[in-house]
């Protein structure tokens, strides 16, 4: 697998540094699992971060300051065990899907659009990112859209083309609304995404328009 695209630097830089939410860290953690490079990238930062920290001089902790972390650890464990019965009813059929994406509760494939379907995922904490898989067949060719906000797209099996290039398994392609995409599946098989996603599709043209209430991601 030759990976061409990756997340930009920015999000990477973000990931190290634990500033993304769960939407957006599952989407960047997704492509991490594939990419050695961008693994490489995340450990220098993460070492580069660690070596400021450690530069900084000490500060005292405040009283208590021990029994309020095993205050709040104490009440992750109902969470954690709910999250382990929930595992049960997780993803086991999409190929090429993360071992930690599929114990995330998901419920079936629906139909948005021909030849495309969505299927969500259930994330055990809040997130303003909401993830879900995009499953389109061969030869469906996507309504050209931008974005009202922002769009992490992570390839799993097949392939597409836009502008913006080529994208097989284990691409990361990012767009938000400086970006306009028109979306050609060129694979002979499906093609599963992992999509992490803030607003909505703005769909362009006058097909578009008349489209765009019935279309819901």
């Amino acid at each position: 697998m030759t990976i061409v695209h990756h997340p930009p630097d920015e999000l990477l830089t973000a990931f190290a540094a634990g500033m993304l939410d769960l939407g957006q860290h599952i989407a960047v953690a997704t492509h991490l699992t594939g990419c050695r490079h961008c693994r490489r990238v995340v450990h220098a930062m993460e070492h580069v971060g660690g070596g400021v920290l450690t530069a900084l001089p000490a500060t005292a902790m405040s009283p208590g300051a021990l029994a309020a972390v095993e205050t709040r650890l104490d009440g992750l464990a109902p969470a954690v065990a709910t999250g382990l019965r929930k595992a049960a009813t997780g993803i086991t059929d999409v190929p090429g899907l993360p071992p930690f994406v599929r114990d995330y509760p998901s419920s079936s494939w629906k139909w948005i659009a021909p030849k495309v379907h969505l299927r969500p995922i259930r994330m055990p904490e809040a997130s303003a990112t909401r993830v879900f898989l995009l499953k389109s067949q061969p030869g469906t060719k996507m309504i050209e859209h931008t974005h009202t906000g922002f769009e992490m797209t992570c390839i799993l099996t097949g392939s597409f083309a836009h502008a913006g290039g080529h994208f097989g398994p284990g691409d990361f392609d990012f767009g938000d609304g400086a970006t306009d995409h028109e979306v050609m599946i060129d694979s002979s098989e499906d093609c599963i995404c992992l999509v992490a996603m803030q607003g909505e599709l703005k769909l362009n043209g006058i097909i578009g328009r008349l489209l765009q209430p019935l279309i819901r991601m």
